[in-house]
């Protein structure tokens, strides 16, 4: 029973990680809506954002929200993305960490006011340092 299991577990995961693959390929609109409504509440907070996956010159770039705090360091900046999640899920991560890895994970795109806390908190890290 321990080979068929692991090879059912296999396949599985195959089956999921194709899953996700589609949606993430497939599913740029409902990933640009989510960058959307976390620009609005990033927008709300004071910071400013550039919409990089606004760009139709450009149909297969990947989709990225930069984030700019105006502050006394120069340079301090958060780039966004939106990955398909499991469960059917999407999920903001700061980019340059794996999808799968727990690190960039920012929030659920089902609440974009955490994820703006979120960001938040890592601007507060960036520029303040000392105090954290």
């Amino acid at each position: 029973m321990g080979p068929l299991r692991a090879m059912n577990d296999l396949a599985g995961r195959r089956r999921r990680r194709f899953v996700s693959w589609w949606r993430a390929r497939w599913g740029r609109a409902a990933a640009i809506r989510h960058l959307d409504l976390l620009a609005g509440a990033l927008t709300a907070k004071g910071y400013r954002c550039v919409k990089l996956y606004r760009a139709e010159e450009f149909p297969a770039r990947p989709l990225l929200l930069w984030v700019f705090a105006v502050s006394r360091a120069d340079g301090v900046r958060v780039a966004v993305i939106v990955h398909a999640a499991r469960r059917g899920t999407w999920a903001y991560y700061q980019a340059g960490h794996h999808p799968y890895e727990h690190h960039g994970y920012l929030a659920s795109c089902d609440d974009p006011e955490t994820a703006a806390d979120k960001v938040d908190a890592i601007f507060r890290y960036q520029m303040f340092p000392a105090v954290y």
